[in-house]
């Protein structure tokens, strides 16, 4: 039997999982933020003396987070590194003078993990089963390159196997351990970047568990997409969106493209050292109101990307809960405290979720397959609460067939058991 890691690899977080026979259990890290099951997909690097002139200090997940936070201006912070993957204009990124490219990245943050967990990391690994969406996130994805750049990048630890298994496929063999009968399942995973759906119909055949892809579909929409939809709300106008500046005799508005940069809090990081932050700082001389460019550079120079994700996430959770949330934002002063109600938030989800919900009738008029064959439905992913997501579901199945459970555990897990199957070929992407 193989030696299995599964890894999820995710927008937000990354968990990694062995399993022991008809058991998993996650890999534990310890850092100096304390000890975690799962980790932040995010890294910092700050230079470092004691290490030599040219070496770098990194950290990876909650370390990553803590190092940033207690040096600001001096650590250079990243995350949500899966976004990249598949999106052929990232070539790389300027880290203190040296350029990054994406499976450097990616073999950083794993190696981080590996020195995290320190013993429990396995030395006797035969395959690393690693979780990709049915669609990468990105306006052109391109899942060859994200899968070419994935295989780079863990080549580098001289796994002996690496397979490739939909996220949503693995979600469904985790949930598919503790069925009494026969079913056909329907996972929706929602991840930060994408929400993927998996069809599998699961029979005990021998007393072995057996699956027939029915099909898949997806989009590169999900919980990022719902924190873009309030930053360009609520923040955005605030630091110059809609406003103007003067070209000599010409009055203009100052380009959007700055604050599609800006709503993605997770690319700050890199629009921070782009040309297009260099014309920013230019254009604030020009503007008919300064003081808001002025505070849009002032939160790319200082780093407030992760701090503004917090703001957000804190409102967005409180959404799926009451009618009405506080927005918190003490480096946008006095605008940067509000009240936001639900009804607003999915007014500006809508197009959203029409595109999830496309995606969910895409499966289904593919594979010709009629609500009532559909004996569970699997919720994962933490954008699973969000009650306008919810109700797509409620709205078309009974509520005793809609489940939900490990939102961070389960694709990990179900990878980790895929993994140590002779049949694992049915179950990975060829």
């Amino acid at each position: 039997m193989a030696q299995a890691l599964g890894l999820d690899f995710g927008t937000t977080n990354t968990v990694l999982a062995m399993a022991d026979g008809a058991t998993t259990h996650s890999m534990e890290f310890t850092s100096a933020a304390g000890k975690a099951d799962s980790m932040r997909t995010a890294l910092s690097f700050m230079k470092d003396p004691n290490l030599g002139a040219s070496a770098l200090k990194v950290e990876a997940g909650h370390a990553a987070i803590r190092q940033f936070i207690e040096n600001p201006g001096d650590s250079r912070f990243l995350q949500s590194i899966k976004t990249f993957a598949a999106s052929a204009l990232f070539q790389g990124t300027i880290i203190f003078g040296k350029r990054q490219s994406f499976e450097d990245l990616m073999e950083v943050f794993i190696r981080r993990l590996r020195h995290y967990a320190g013993e429990n990391w396995p030395g006797d690994v035969t395959r690393i089963v690693t979780g990709r969406p049915v669609h990468f996130a990105g306006a052109n994805p391109d899942p060859q390159l994200a899968t070419t750049r994935y295989n780079e990048a863990l080549a580098r630890f001289g796994f002996p196997e690496i397979h490739y298994v939909y996220e949503p496929v693995a979600a469904a063999f985790y949930f598919a351990q503790n069925l009494k009968a026969d079913a056909t399942v329907l996972v929706a995973d929602f991840g930060g970047g994408t929400t993927d759906y998996s069809l599998i119909r699961f029979e005990t055949i021998a007393g072995k568990l057996t699956a027939t892809p029915i099909g898949h579909s997806g989009v590169g929409v999900a919980g990022d997409h719902f924190d873009y939809r309030l930053i360009d709300n609520i923040v955005s106008p605030q630091i110059g969106k809609g406003s103007h500046f003067k070209s000599f005799d010409k009055i203009l508005e100052v380009p959007t493209n700055y604050y599609s940069a800006f709503g993605r809090w997770n690319q700050l990081s890199i629009f921070k050292t782009s040309r297009e932050f260099q014309d920013l700082k230019k254009l604030v001389r020009t503007a008919l109101e300064p003081e808001k460019l002025e505070t849009f550079v002032d939160l790319v120079d200082h780093d407030e990307g992760y701090p503004l994700y917090q703001a957000v996430s804190a409102t967005k959770m409180a959404l799926s809960s009451a009618d009405d949330a506080a927005f918190d934002f003490a480096p946008l002063g006095s605008g940067g405290h509000c009240t936001i109600r639900r009804t607003d938030f999915e007014t500006w989800i809508a197009d959203d979720l029409a595109r999830i919900e496309r995606a969910l009738d895409d499966v289904l008029e593919k594979t010709n397959t009629p609500l009532t064959a559909i004996d569970k439905v699997f919720l994962t992913g933490g954008t699973s609460f969000v009650p306008a997501v919810r109700r797509i579901f409620t709205e078309r199945f009974d509520t005793d067939r809609i489940e939900t459970g490990g939102e961070l555990l389960s694709i990990a897990h179900g990878l980790a058991l895929i993994g140590e199957r002779d049949d694992i070929a049915q179950w990975t992407v060829q």
